[in-house]
Parts: structure tokens; sequence; C-alpha cells
């Protein structure tokens, strides 16, 4: 692939459901700040803060994308990179869980209900109008399961084989260190205050 090609599975009510969480914080800090209704203890500011933290790593920040020829996981505190070619099988139910040489990985930025799992069950084909009846997650688990098949026949691996195990091995975690570190901080600057 000369350039590496994005697609980006995203669903957009939990996002907007993240960033009213994140207005509703900053108009709480904006109140006990500027003292209309007198102003907030330490303490407040800083639960306020891990509030912030919390709905950031738990609701915006989980997403799944490829990028080339990886699935890429953002988790809560780390992001894990999937050669495609080495996913063994892919579902999305009330997460996402991907198999790959014998272990498992889950995301919560893509899910669907037992209903719409159901419903879309009933769906086989992979014709235009077969695809538009399935729910969001039924697509995207579609898609995946698609783009990870071209990337077996592209690379000549066979499911389940020794090479597909191989390139399992090839799986990365990189660990969200700022937020952890903000967490942390935040953490012991509430246990702090709360002390002083």
């Amino acid at each position: 692939m000369g350039e590496e090609q994005v697609q980006r599975f995203t669903v957009q009510s939990t996002r907007i459901l993240g960033v009213i969480g994140l207005v509703i914080v900053a108009v709480f800090v904006l109140v006990g700040a500027t003292g209309i209704d007198d102003s907030y203890e330490a303490p407040a500011y800083i639960v306020c803060g891990i509030v912030a933290m919390l709905l950031w790593v738990a609701v915006l920040r989980p997403s799944v994308a490829v990028e080339g020829d990886r699935l890429v996981l953002r988790n809560p505190l780390n992001t894990v990179r999937i050669p495609l070619a080495a996913i063994e099988q892919l579902v999305i139910r009330q997460w996402l869980v991907v198999s790959v040489g014998g272990r498992r990985y889950t995301n919560a930025g893509i899910s669907r209900s037992r209903r719409q799992g159901m419903r879309d069950d009933r769906h086989t084909g992979d014709t235009g109008e077969e695809l538009g009846a399935l729910s969001y997650g039924g697509f995207a688990e579609r898609r995946i399961q698609k783009l990870a098949e071209d990337a077996r026949e592209r690379l000549g691996v066979k499911p389940y084989s020794d090479e597909q195990e191989a390139r399992a091995a090839d799986v990365q975690r990189d660990w969200a260190w700022p937020e952890i570190a903000a967490l942390c901080l935040l953490a012991v600057a509430l246990v702090v205050t709360l002390l002083v």
C-alpha cells in the first residue's frame, strides 16, 4: 500500500454524551470559580478534574479504526494494534471482541444490542441492500472482517495456520501514559487536600 488508509468506526451518540458530560463539569467549575454561588473548596475542583478524566477515558477515548494493515483498538488506558491478517475471529455484541493467536482483545468503542445482533444475523448477504439493513455494529463487524480477509488473501495467509499464528506475535500494546499520570496525580491531590 502506498498511502496508509484509515477507516474509523465511531458511535457518535456516545461521543455526544461524553461531550455533554464534559460541558456539565466545565459549567460546574465555572460557577465555582466565578463565585456566583459561593466558591467551592479545593477538593470539589479536583473531583471535577477526576470526573472529566473518567469521562475522557471511559466514554470519549475508546475507539476502533483500521490504519493500513492494522486494527487499532483505543481502550481507556491503552492502545492495541493488531495485524489484520492475524485476526482469527471478530464479533461485535455488547463490545468488540477480537481473537488473535489464542488471546482475546476487547474494545467498547463499538457495540450493538442483543436484538440488533439477532436482526443482523438474518442478513447474510453482502449486497448494498443487505448491508444497508444492518445496525452500525453489524456493518462495522462485516467491514472489519472483510478487511481482515482481504489482508490474509493479499499476504497468502491461511486462517488458523502457523503463519497466521506468527503474525499474532506482532500485536503491539501502548499504554496511555498521559491519562494514567493525570488520573494518578488527581487522586493524590484529592487525598492530600482532604487530609490538609
